[in-house]
């Protein structure tokens, strides 16, 4: 009797091996397909807040919502874990209320103004470094209680930071590749006459809709697989470590070199010397972070890369102090403006980060990088702090820069008709237009005719200096477009839209002009600093426009001399000659 032979036990399946980084986070496979809806729906939304016409009035109440679905979109998607989800959502939401705030009062606070500001990008700066201080802070924190943020792990702060960079810019690279591939598919179906794929593609509401699904979809995909996007975020660092030898070795012959040629020449080059000093300091301190990494274990081996690190953490204080200097140069000279003032803000970031970096040095020598992980984490809150408040409505740098420079104005450092009057009615928000008010007032008949030509004007351009060149000139700027238009013959009459036409070309801005009416319904401009101009309504939307298709003579062009207000202007038939063939003309007519 023979045993039946033992059933061999059937081979273990293998344990699926998780994509994610930290085994804390479950794997989430319906992520990207969440994601991609989540945007998809958010670009709707945003196009739809978005979308009006360009001569709409200006409605910041849809700009601001159209901030807070953007940004809260963006945030959530990048941000969000199984893992205490509902933090997301309610920092996103947050972050989104603050970014709608930004943008409403951004958006009503110039006259003409954009919600697209410098406030608006201090905003999104604090929005990009408090997203790694929160999934940090996520990570780690016992409860919702935990504020300490300068008290969490430096390493997984600097990886959630380059993760985060690194994931989002292949989300939008995703969104390119996808854009690209959607219009081959729609020229392949339009070749077999059948268009629907371009047809969708023109409309604006489903390039954001699809921009959304691709972007979501992206970030979902790469959250789901950060351990290789981590091994990615590695190979990013150790290529832009290989850059920081060649910057340091430029940076130091650059500083040396100074000590021979002084800073003039910095002066005298005619670019910006603080906003390169500045991105030259960013570099810097970015190459810096590839070198030491996210903590000792991380760094470099490599002894030249790690001295080339040291040398660029060293430098940025110079290259600050070197900004600070040109800014003060620049204030000197023409007085404090909004963009200044950000400026300054900028400088004085920039020399923090360089006091860190030789503090480190000097603590630690060789090691300087253990002491700057520590200072660079209370910098990065400090900087998402300050970045906060001053995206916030609660500073005017409008009314400091009206006070400065309506006082240079008043004491005579600057001359009323070299005066920024475009900026005092087009940058400086409310106090700007206020002071233009005051001074329209002034009993010196040059500066109020002067800032009357400000007030009336519609837009900046309006404001230009290259038609505008004497006091006389921007008095008569300052009257309303129909009392700087001579209708000829005498008793005819213009339609509103084409005296706003005449406005915006801009021909009868410092001068006189005349309109004559022809018989056929057109209109010819005479301007004294351009050739007659003609204009007809168009047959099919009836707008008035100009009429490029009117018959011109071959002839010397140029504007008239005479008085435009009192001089004889009339239309009077001339007989041409001109070429034709086979009854067909040919060139122009000549004489």
């Amino acid at each position: 009797m023979t045993e039946p032979s033992a059933t061999p036990p059937a081979p273990e399946s293998p344990r699926p091996v998780s994509a994610r980084l930290d085994d804390n986070d479950a794997p989430w496979p319906l992520r990207p397909w969440i994601m991609a809806a989540i945007c998809t729906v958010a670009g709707l939304v945003f196009h739809l807040l978005i979308d009006r016409s360009y001569d709409a009035p200006a409605a910041a109440w849809r700009d601001a919502l159209a901030a807070f679905v953007a940004i809260s979109a963006v945030v959530f998607v990048l941000g969000v874990e199984l893992r205490r989800w509902h933090w997301a959502a309610g920092f996103a939401v947050a972050w989104g209320a603050v970014m709608g705030l930004i943008t409403w009062h951004s958006a009503g606070y110039n006259l003409n103004g954009s919600p697209i500001e410098w406030p608006f990008w201090s905003g999104i700066l604090a929005v990009l470094v408090a997203t790694p201080l929160f999934q940090t802070r996520r990570d780690v924190a016992p409860d919702a209680r935990f504020w300490k943020l300068w008290q969490m792990p430096y390493a997984r702060l600097h990886s959630h930071a380059w993760t985060d960079a690194v994931i989002g810019a292949a989300s939008l690279a995703f969104v390119g590749v996808t854009f690209l591939l959607v219009m081959l598919i729609g020229e392949m179906f339009h070749l077999i006459g059948i268009d629907l794929i371009r047809d969708l593609l023109r409309g604006e509401w489903f390039g954001w809709m699809l921009a959304g699904a691709a972007f979501g979809g992206a970030v979902g995909l790469l959250r789901e697989r950060d351990k290789l996007v981590s091994t990615l975020q590695r190979l990013v660092m150790i290529v832009l470590a290989v850059l920081a030898p060649v910057l340091a070795a430029a940076l130091v012959l650059f500083l040396l070199s100074l000590i021979g040629t002084g800073l003039q020449k910095l002066w005298d080059a005619g670019f910006s010397t603080a906003a390169l000093m500045l991105g030259i300091s960013a570099f810097a301190v970015l190459l810096a972070n590839a070198v030491i990494g996210n903590g000792a274990e991380d760094r470099s081996a490599n002894r030249v890369l790690h001295a080339a690190a040291a040398v660029l953490a060293v430098a940025v204080l110079p290259l600050a102090i070197i900004a600070a200097v040109s800014m003060q140069v620049r204030i000197g000279q023409y007085g404090w403006t909004p963009e200044r003032i950000w400026g300054v803000i900028a400088v004085g970031i920039a020399l923090a980060y360089g006091i860190a970096g030789v503090i480190a040095l000097a603590r630690r020598r060789w090691d300087f990088d253990d002491a700057l992980r520590p200072l660079q984490q209370k910098l990065a809150i400090g900087l998402m702090l300050l970045a906060a408040f001053l995206a916030l409505p609660i500073l005017d740098f409008g009314a400091i820069s009206t006070r400065d420079q309506v006082a240079r104005l008043e004491s005579g450092a600057v001359k009323a008709e070299k005066f920024d009057w475009a900026a005092l009615a087009f940058d400086f928000g409310p106090s700007g237009r206020r002071a233009l008010k005051e001074l329209a007032g002034s009993p010196r008949a040059e500066r109020a005719n002067l800032a009357k030509w400000a007030l009336a004007a519609k837009n900046r351009w309006d404001l230009s200096t290259d038609s505008i060149r004497t006091p006389d000139e921007a008095r008569f700027a300052a009257k309303r477009i129909e009392e700087r238009v001579r209708v000829l013959p005498a008793g005819q009459t213009l339609p509103a839209e084409l005296y706003a036409l005449f406005d915006r070309r801009a021909s009868c801005r410092a001068s006189m002009c005349v309109a004559y009416v022809l018989a056929d319904g057109r209109i010819a401009q005479v301007s004294s600093i351009s050739d007659v101009r003609f204009f007809a309504r168009n047959a099919k939307s009836g707008e008035w426009e100009e009429d490029y298709g009117a018959v011109r003579v071959a002839q010397e062009r140029r504007a008239p001399s005479a008085d435009l207000e009192t001089a004889t202007v009339e239309v009077r038939p001339v007989t041409r000659r001109q070429v034709f063939v086979d009854g067909q003309p040919m060139g122009d007519a000549f004489e």
